[in-house]
């Protein structure tokens, strides 16, 4: 039997805690979830919109490539479309000194396996009527990551998770140009970077996030955010606090 769900995952920002040099404050890892039987359907929005810009047929879109007002037809077809969206903030200032790996992939792998968590139990939840339930999950290719390594690191994971939704030998790696829902989910990681990271001229731009609450996971009606998580807990003074931070309080607020 096939699977039912499409998962891929992308990641804005950089894993380094040189800040004086140039790393970025935040790391973000996003998972775009499709169900199979309409995941051709659902990522041909990506060509929609090519379209629309008048770019090259082919040519993957890459959202820190285009310009601000290029950016929001497609953050407006993502909206839009039957797919579902969780999303993994990391504040890295926030845990320097704590056992978390700073060092090459570490920190990569701890997001790595809460997103994971997250697609695990929406296939648990969403109970599809096509397929075992499972999901096929399709990585952005890093360089010096290797297929095998990313698979063993899932295997440890799937050993904790209840059932088999995910699954390592449904793991799999491609380039944006080869798999088109990549590219979805570099706008969404990417556009959730930029609510939350300054830009050199020291603002934030929430209006991205903003347009892409109506594709948040939610478990229930009522549980609004709940493919939005925010680590580790030692922000949360920031987040109460701070108004770039505004989106999400809101989006953690319950629905009257």
């Amino acid at each position: 039997m096939t699977c039912s769900f499409v998962v891929y995952i992308d990641e804005s920002g950089d894993e380094g805690f040189s800040f004086q040099s140039g790393s970025s404050e935040w790391f973000v890892l996003s998972a775009v979830v499709t169900l199979k039987a309409e995941d051709l359907e659902t990522v041909r929005l990506v060509d929609r919109v090519r379209q629309t810009l008048r770019r090259p047929v082919h040519k993957p879109l890459h959202f820190r490539d285009l310009r601000h007002e290029h950016r929001l037809p497609l953050l407006a077809e993502i909206s839009r479309a039957p797919l579902r969206v969780i999303t993994l903030l990391v504040h890295k200032p926030s845990i320097l000194g704590s056992e978390v790996p700073h060092r090459g992939d570490g920190l990569y792998f701890l997001a790595v396996d809460s997103i994971l968590e997250g697609v695990s139990l929406l296939c648990q939840n969403a109970k599809p009527r096509v397929g075992d339930g499972s999901a096929e999950v399709i990585f952005s290719s890093r360089s010096g990551l290797s297929l095998e390594s990313l698979r063993d690191s899932i295997y440890k994971l799937t050993q904790r998770l209840e059932g088999a939704h995910v699954r390592h030998d449904q793991i799999y790696t491609y380039t944006a140009g080869r798999r088109m829902g990549l590219q979805i989910a570099d706008a969404v990681a990417s556009g959730f970077l930029k609510a939350v990271e300054h830009s050199e001229y020291g603002h934030t731009e929430d209006r991205y996030a903003r347009m892409l609450g109506p594709v948040i996971y939610q478990k229930e009606r009522t549980c609004k955010g709940y493919g939005l998580w925010v680590w580790p807990p030692q922000v949360e003074y920031s987040l109460k606090n701070e108004r770039r931070f505004d989106w999400i309080r809101e989006a953690f607020e319950e629905e009257n």
